[in-house]
C-alpha cells in the first residue's frame, strides 16, 4: 500500500523543512511513498529548498511553473494541483498507490503530525475523501460545503447570521457532536490536508472557476435560504472576486457525481 503526497508551493521556504519531516513520518505508515510538488515562481528560496531536499530524498518529484497561467489565484492553484494529479494518474499504479494526499505546504501543516491518527483510517471503507479537524477550530470555510451551506459562502451576501464566523461555529458544533469514530458527511472539505482513495478520483479535476452549474438547484436554493440572499453572480469578466472559487469544491462535487465518492470529515486533529 503506497501513497503520493501532492501540492503546490509558492513562498513556502520557512515551512518546508518541518513539512518534509512530517511527510517522512506519515510515509512510515505506507509501504512506500512519493512527493509530487508543483513550484510556482517565488520571491524566497523555495526552489533551492526543493533542490536540496531532492538530493536527500529521491522520492520527491517537482515541476517548475515557468509563467503564470491566469490572473486569478484559484485558477493558478487549480492548475498546480492538476499537474500533481496528472502525475499520479499517469505514473502510479492504482493497485499499489491506493491513496494520494493533497496538502498545503505552509504554516497549517507546520505543526507536529500524529501519524497514528491517519493510520487508523486506512483500513476503513466508509470514506473516499477524508479531511481532518484543526486546532483551535476548523478554519477552511473557503473550501467547505456542507448542508445547508452547499456552495461558497463568498457568493452569497454576508450578514450577521451568514458569514465566516457563523459557518465556522456551525461546522465546529457539528464536529464536536460526533460520536467517537463517527464521520461527518459533506459536499466539500479540505482544511489544508485531505487523503483520497485514488480509484475514486481518476475522472475529476480541480477547477478554480465558479462552478455553480455542478450543484443541483435544490442545494443552491438551500444555501440561498440559509443566507437570506440570492447567489451573487455578476459579470465575471469585470468583477474579480466573483471569477474565483475554491478549487476543491468542483473537485469534490465531480468525484461524487462521477464515482459516488464519499467526502467525509473527522473530528480527529492530525496536526497539533
Amino acid at each position: 500500500m503506497k501513497c503520493c503526497f501532492c501540492g503546490p508551493v509558492k513562498n513556502c521556504a520557512p515551512f518546508l523543512d518541518k513539512i518534509f519531516q512530517n511527510i517522512e513520518k506519515l510515509g512510515t505508515i505506507f509501504d512506500d511513498y512519493k512527493i509530487i510538488i508543483y513550484y510556482d515562481q517565488s520571491t524566497d528560496n523555495t526552489l533551492q529548498k526543493l533542490k536540496e531536499y531532492k538530493k536527500k530524498n529521491n522520492r520527491l518529484e517537482f515541476f517548475v511553473g515557468l509563467k503564470p497561467v491566469s490572473i486569478y489565484r484559484t485558477h493558478r492553484i487549480a492548475h498546480a494541483r492538476n499537474v500533481c494529479l496528472k502525475y499520479v494518474k499517469e505514473n502510479c499504479d492504482i493497485n499499489e498507490y491506493l491513496f494520494f494526499i493533497m496538502m498545503d505546504f505552509d504554516d497549517v501543516n507546520h505543526k507536529e503530525v500524529r501519524p497514528e491518527i491517519l493510520k487508523r483510517y486506512l483500513t476503513r471503507d466508509d470514506w473516499d475523501g477524508l479531511s481532518f479537524n484543526s486546532t483551535p477550530k476548523y478554519y477552511d470555510i473557503w473550501g467547505l460545503s456542507i448542508y445547508p451551506y452547499c456552495f461558497s459562502y463568498n457568493h452569497f451576501k454576508n450578514s450577521q447570521t451568514h458569514n465566516y464566523a457563523s459557518i465556522q461555529n456551525y461546522i465546529t458544533n457539528k464536529l464536536s457532536n460526533l460520536k467517537k469514530g463517527e464521520l461527518l458527511k459533506c459536499i466539500s472539505s479540505f482544511n489544508g490536508f485531505s487523503i483520497y482513495r485514488t480509484c475514486k478520483f481518476l475522472n475529476t479535476i480541480y477547477d478554480g472557476r465558479v462552478r455553480a452549474d455542478l450543484l443541483p438547484i435544490n442545494l443552491l436554493l438551500a444555501h440561498a435560504t440559509a443566507a437570506g440572499s440570492n447567489l451573487q453572480f455578476p459579470d465575471l469578466n469585470h468583477v474579480k472576486a466573483y471569477a474565483e472559487d475554491c478549487e476543491h469544491r468542483a473537485f469534490h462535487i465531480q468525484a461524487f457525481k462521477n464515482s459516488g465518492a464519499k467526502i467525509m470529515i473527522t473530528n480527529d486533529v492530525l496536526f497539533e
